[in-house]
């Protein structure tokens, strides 16, 4: 008999979701998911040849980018240069906050 204690966990949450629960949580218009997953923004994971899949982590970036496409009248395009460089910026300055703490 083991003595060690089983630990009852329960599954992990998806960090996935339908393309159906994507649009409407991140209120995106479907041909501009289309868009986005053309130009490979986006990435999908397909569960089957007809079920696309989107990692939950992209809601956040999705809708930054629409806030910024509306607020300052840009097509996609720009728009997916902006949230990108942002990204680029944001991690940059943690690399920079971090190299900081190695010189005190």
């Amino acid at each position: 008999m083991s003595m060690t204690k089983k630990s009852s966990s329960l599954p992990a949450p998806s960090t996935v979701m339908a393309w159906e629960e994507f649009v409407e949580i991140t209120g995106i218009e479907p041909e501009r998911l289309k868009e986005l997953v053309a130009l490979g923004w986006i990435e999908n994971r397909a569960s089957a040849p007809q079920a696309l899949m989107f990692r939950d982590a992209d809601i956040y970036r999705v809708r930054k980018l629409e806030r910024i496409c509306c607020d300052f009248e840009l097509p996609v395009v720009g728009g997916v240069i902006i949230v990108d460089l942002l990204e680029r910026i944001d991690a940059l300055e943690r690399s920079v906050r971090s190299l900081q703490g190695f010189e005190e």
